[in-house]
């Protein structure tokens, strides 16, 4: 699935310029890894008069030279870079940053000016493309708002490995809800069952200490009907980001709408129990939203506003079960339907932490201060909800019902 035909030098070119992460250059081309010594000799060569620079010509001519160890994709970018000086001349370390590929501002900076004569063509102009290649570049529109971006990835993308974290949340979730369905005898509204909340998966605030349940009540759906819309919002938009991002960036949006689902519950609604993955699939699901809002002009995926207008009905009537349920007379008095405060706990999390993630394609996380200033937040929240669950119960001396 992940093959694809020789991608064009511009293709190849747009692509590797725009990384920001430092490559390794065993990685990354044939020719062998070398500490600055080395580039200072073959300067010198080029340099007799000893200036300080040389000119882009000579550049050119000890690139033809290596040309036989340089993959021909980096030849190609270090060629047009070269090009992009518009003095003619390259400083010292400006040529060691571009044969060694550290990424500093005047690295970045000789990449825009590249760029800009590099990245006229579009990925959507490339023809004769396989029905998988064809799927992987309307994956790189429908989530990728620059072209740079879109072709790096459709040039690097090998499906291996394939999107197995959303793929075997999802199977778990339908065969955790098929096993209740069989046991309990009922699938439309299985929430209504005298002994679905027995079970030792949802979440309820009398037995907060048990920690496990804070994660695993994604397990438990109130029927098919909740089952079904979840699913439905956790393939069509979570496999597409997983594909683009990894299984570790949309693992930790995921798992962290989750837990910030459940513990928005402790705080907002005490006396409910939690159910379902909408806290997951909210958080993945804004945060995508959130990133074609912000990023309207360079995505170029089709039909923007009807997709967005079919997330916010599918949302919109899954959100709408979860509040008319929750105020429907239960089944097992005084204990509550689950709440549906978990989606917005979810919501939070993808607008803040998750669009952050989505932003930073193929840039580490840990190097922008935006993502450590909600990390922060994220940690202080989850805090606060810990000491909330281990005190404000007592202090308010809340009267819980029991557990069904």
């Amino acid at each position: 699935m992940g093959e694809h035909p020789s991608p064009g030098p511009a293709v190849a070119a747009c692509a590797e310029a725009e990384r920001i992460e430092e490559l390794e250059p065993e990685a990354e081309e044939g020719l062998p890894a070398a500490p600055e010594d080395h580039w200072k000799v073959l300067f010198d060569q080029c340099d007799p008069g000893n200036t300080g620079y040389i000119s882009t010509g000579k550049f050119r001519s000890l690139l033809e030279s290596h040309s036989s160890k340089l993959d021909p994709h980096k030849r190609e970018v270090l060629l047009a870079l070269a090009d992009s000086h518009a003095d003619g001349q390259i400083c010292y370390q400006d040529f060691v940053n571009l044969m060694s590929n550290k990424r500093s501002n005047s690295f970045r900076q000789a990449i825009l000016q590249g760029n800009r004569r590099l990245s006229s063509k579009a990925l959507l102009e490339e023809k004769g493309l396989s029905l998988s290649q064809r799927l992987i570049r309307h994956v790189a529109y429908e989530t990728l708002p620059r072209e740079i971006d879109r072709k790096w990835y459709y040039d690097s993308y090998t499906c291996c490995p394939p999107p197995w974290f959303m793929i075997t949340v999802t199977l778990l979730e339908v065969a955790f809800f098929l096993y209740n369905g069989v046991s309990l005898g009922q699938f439309v509204l299985q929430v209504t069952h005298p002994r679905y909340l027995k079970n030792s998966l949802v979440y309820h605030p009398q037995l907060r200490a048990q920690a496990w349940r804070y994660l695993t009540y994604i397990f438990m759906h109130a029927g098919i009907e909740h089952l079904g819309l979840n699913v439905v919002l956790q393939l069509l938009v979570g496999v597409p980001l997983e594909m683009v991002h990894g299984a570790t960036r949309i693992g930790l949006v995921y798992v962290a709408g989750v837990v910030a689902g459940s513990l928005a519950v402790s705080v907002a609604d005490m006396t409910a129990p939690v159910v379902g993955s909408s806290g997951g699939v909210y958080a993945l699901v804004s945060a995508h939203l959130a990133n074609i809002v912000m990023n309207w002009s360079g995505m170029k995926c089709q039909f923007k506003l009807l997709r967005m207008a079919v997330a916010l009905i599918c949302m919109s009537m899954e959100f709408g079960r979860a509040v008319w349920l929750r105020f429907h007379p239960s089944a097992y008095p005084p204990c509550p339907h689950p709440s549906f405060v978990a989606h917005l706990g979810g919501v939070a999390v993808g607008i803040t932490l998750g669009v952050v993630v989505l932003r930073n394609y193929e840039q580490r996380l840990q190097d922008q201060s935006l993502w450590w200033i909600f990390v922060a937040m994220y940690t202080v929240f989850v805090l606060f909800a810990i000491f909330w669950n281990i005190f404000a119960y007592t202090l308010l001396d809340l009267k819980l019902p029991p557990p069904p």
